[in-house]
């Protein structure tokens, strides 16, 4: 990837030197000290809302975020639990794939504990103190559980009769078949359906030999199990394949980056942009404040919950740093947005699109899988509060269909301009590929107000879609990658949560 990199840097060096349209305007509009003053102001206002993101990211508690953490965390671990059991019932060499793209299933099952005892700890609910006891029997951590129910005998109800049914279900002692009967026909009346209830009421059934019962609730875990595992399984096969085709692409532009330095080219001139540094910083704080104040009055005001609005709550925020953008930056070097951004292309070149596109997700597949496993060897995760999002699981279709719009289309779009059409670019004039396209990222992970694994996820890709950027002059690899990136998680959550 050095090398790589150092040859970017070269054929930018040509392209740069290439004479730029001359300028209709001047190309220091922003130079009055008037202007200097906005500009600072803007600074302020910007620091200000990523200080506020940083500040919510770092203070306010995971769970708060949610307005019902229950009734989400019974319904992720239920899911996953019951996508383990549809693995498990699959072939050898799908257990193997799935292990290696995501994970092994003791350390989700570990985790799901982790997250019950954050949840039992913080709200004390009876119901998170049940799932806890059943995901450590379940897990083998049996005495810890059944230690934690005898502390639930003296309790107020329903705790009692939560601690019989784990008494019932993993202790040693005899169970009677007409207990176990009354036990089963309170577990049915008070657990929802699902993973737990499944569990509770199996292991019920082992202990008295109801095979009726036993065979019932097998094939409810054996139909669940197999659905979720056939959606996920798609979606793991297709990032497989993007993988395997990508990184052959990927190889093929490292190994003749002598003989075909611009194999992927698309656009000329591409970075770094004809305009001056000083005027597009000044448009990009100008433009950000006024986005960062439209983005505020959208989430302070009630229109926000209403959808038609919700949905161009990204547009309008980002049409004042477009309108700057256009007037300062593109029209005095004789640009439109096509020709200035690379986003005009001929259907020759629809190869070399596709050629980057799979490039740029292979190796974000390798880096993701990379920060897995390091983030593994550091016993590091990120919170399940982060990509459990309610608007895809829980909304109505109409509210689902502006999310999937924000996240799959106006998102790619409208970051890929702002971040690396303008940021990276004005940073470009000055600096290297590397720095550039770091702080850029950088400045974009911040952006999003995720943990540490979540910032770094954030933060290489970023640097990809500037690299492609870099490498074929043009944004449209870098947003369709964007796109596919937001698609693949949103249909990953939709798959194992919503239905």
């Amino acid at each position: 990837m050095a090398e790589e990199i150092l040859q970017i840097g070269q054929d930018q060096g040509s392209a740069a030197s290439e004479p730029r349209p001359r300028a209709r305007y001047p190309l220091t509009p922003f130079g009055s000290g008037f202007s200097r003053l906005v500009s600072v102001i803007s600074a302020g206002l910007l620091l200000a809302a990523l200080g506020s993101i940083l500040w919510f990211s770092a203070t306010v508690p995971k769970l708060d975020r949610l307005d019902d953490p229950d009734r989400a965390l019974d319904l992720m671990v239920s899911r996953i639990m019951e996508a383990q059991d549809g693995l498990q019932r699959s072939p050898a060499w799908e257990q193997r794939v799935s292990e290696w793209m995501v994970g092994s299933s003791e350390k989700e099952r570990l985790l799901a504990i982790q997250w019950y005892q954050e949840l039992a700890a913080t709200t004390g609910g009876p119901a998170a103190k049940l799932r806890l006891a059943i995901l450590q029997a379940e897990t083998g951590q049996v005495q810890d559980a059944l230690e934690q129910a005898a502390q639930w005998w003296d309790l107020d109800a329903p705790m009692p009769l939560y601690s019989q049914w784990i008494v019932a279900a993993y202790g040693t002692q005899s169970l009677a078949r007409e207990r176990a009967i009354e036990l089963h026909a309170a577990l049915a009346d008070t657990l929802e359906a699902g993973w737990f209830y499944n569990r509770l009421a199996s292991r019920l059934a082992q202990r008295t030999g109801d095979h009726a019962l036993l065979a019932t609730v097998e094939r409810q875990i054996e139909a669940q199990g197999l659905r979720l595992h056939t959606r996920s399984n798609r979606l793991m096969l297709f990032e497989v394949g993007c993988l395997v085709v990508g990184s052959v692409i990927l190889i093929g532009l490292v190994c003749w980056r002598t003989r075909r330095p611009n194999a992927v080219r698309l656009h000329q001139p591409g970075v770094p942009p004809p305009w001056t540094g000083g005027t597009g910083t000044a448009v990009l704080l100008r433009g950000g404040a006024l986005g960062a104040v439209i983005t505020a009055a959208f989430l302070t005001f009630p229109p926000i919950e209403h959808v038609s609005l919700r949905a161009l709550a990204i547009p309008l925020a980002n049409l004042p740093l477009l309108a700057l953008a256009y007037i300062h930056l593109l029209k005095p070097a004789g640009l439109d947005f096509q020709s200035g951004f690379g986003l005009r292309l001929e259907r020759g070149q629809l190869g070399r699109l596709t050629g980057a596109v799979l490039a740029v997700v292979a190796a974000g597949l390798w880096g993701e899988w990379v920060m897995g496993r390091a983030a593994d060897a550091l016993n590091l995760t990120n919170h399940w509060t982060e990509w459990f999002d309610p608007n895809l699981v829980w909304a109505s279709g109409s509210a689902l269909t502006v999310s999937l719009l924000e996240y799959v289309v106006f998102a790619p779009i409208f970051e890929e301009i702002a971040f690396r059409g303008l940021l990276y670019a004005i940073l470009r004039r000055r600096l290297s590929f590397v720095p550039a396209a770091l702080l850029s990222a950088s400045v974009f992970a911040l952006a999003h107000g995720y943990g540490l694994i979540g910032f770094v996820s954030v933060l290489w890709s970023g640097f990809l879609w500037a690299w492609m950027y870099e490498k074929t002059g043009s944004l449209i690899p870098g947003i369709i990658a964007h796109s596919m990136n937001n698609l693949l998680v949103s249909l990953a959550v939709m798959a194992l949560l919503r239905g």
